[in-house]
């Protein structure tokens, strides 16, 4: 296998500073400007019709469109069954819904209008960070035996700057989180945290050379003998993450988005965060040995 020899680590003071940029603007973004949530976490109202004949679901989501409902979640039970959660929670915007269906699909029948409340409640948000603070001290504690407790903290700093980041472009682009996005968020902490083990281990395995090689060299070495994996396998999970994004729908549309943004900028800190991060750490506080 061919080997690169590209100078990694040369730039990066710059994207360490360009991630922290990214880190506060993403927070800042996230408790001033907030979080666009869906009916999932917010409630709303649910729609049960059946048309008089077969319709597309792409054609009754242009008309909630036009009323200003095109995220709500459309799901066929049958040729002319849907049910429509629409995440408003207004009386007002039900009936417009309900009001322009009628008008674009004469003959639809309304079996069932229900208000309903939000099935991810802050009981089990609360659990689900509870899980996931649990979740990262278990990798804590497990790198920092299998490995070293520095490899352990920038690997944790890696997976919540992944998290974090892909919550920012979240907000900045309104896109509504569903219930998917908690599974969307858990696939990329595991995805990121595998394409960092991938290149500490090759980090690991090298740390003999340390005194002959330094730091420096020694990251981009490792990091080089690792990189057509770590772009072999970011090519091969985007393909399908792409194809879901484009022909998946409007209901996988936030779960494939986040997908998308957790791979590529996973693949990204597993080079220049938790690489940058050893590296700059060890220079300023070098272990003996």
């Amino acid at each position: 296998m061919r080997i690169s020899n590209i100078n990694f680590m040369q730039h990066r003071k710059t994207a360490l500073l360009l991630s922290l940029v990214c880190v506060v603007a993403s927070l800042g973004l996230i408790f001033f400007k907030g979080l666009n949530l869906g009916i999932d976490f917010t409630g709303g109202n649910v729609v049960q019709a059946e048309f008089a004949q077969p319709t597309a679901i792409e054609d009754i989501r242009q008309v909630l469109n036009s009323v200003g409902q095109g995220g709500s979640v459309i799901q066929s039970y049958s040729e002319r069954g849907v049910i429509i959660r629409i995440s408003a929670n207004e009386e007002e915007a039900r009936k417009q819904a309900v009001n322009a269906l009628r008008t674009k699909f004469p003959g639809i029948q309304i079996i069932r209008l229900e208000k309903v409340g939000p099935v991810v409640g802050a009981e089990l948000r609360q659990e689900a960070f509870i899980a996931l603070i649990l979740a990262l001290a278990g990798i804590l504690a497990y790198i920092t035996v299998r490995f070293q407790f520095r490899f352990a903290v920038v690997s944790v700093a890696a997976l919540l700057h992944d998290a974090v980041i892909t919550l920012g472009i979240f907000s900045i682009t309104g896109m509504e989180i569903s219930s998917s996005f908690i599974a969307a968020i858990l696939t990329i902490v595991g995805y990121s945290l595998n394409d960092t083990i991938v290149v500490l281990d090759r980090i690991r395995e090298n740390w003999k050379n340390l005194r002959r090689e330094g730091i420096v060299d020694l990251l981009n070495n490792s990091i080089n003998q690792t990189i057509s994996r770590t772009i072999n396998t970011s090519v091969t999970t985007l393909l399908p993450v792409v194809a879901l994004y484009v022909w998946g729908g409007e209901v996988l549309r936030s779960f494939s988005f986040a997908l998308l943004v957790g791979i590529l900028v996973g693949t990204y800190s597993s080079i220049y965060v938790a690489s940058g991060l050893l590296a700059e750490w060890w220079m300023k506080s070098p272990q003996k040995g």
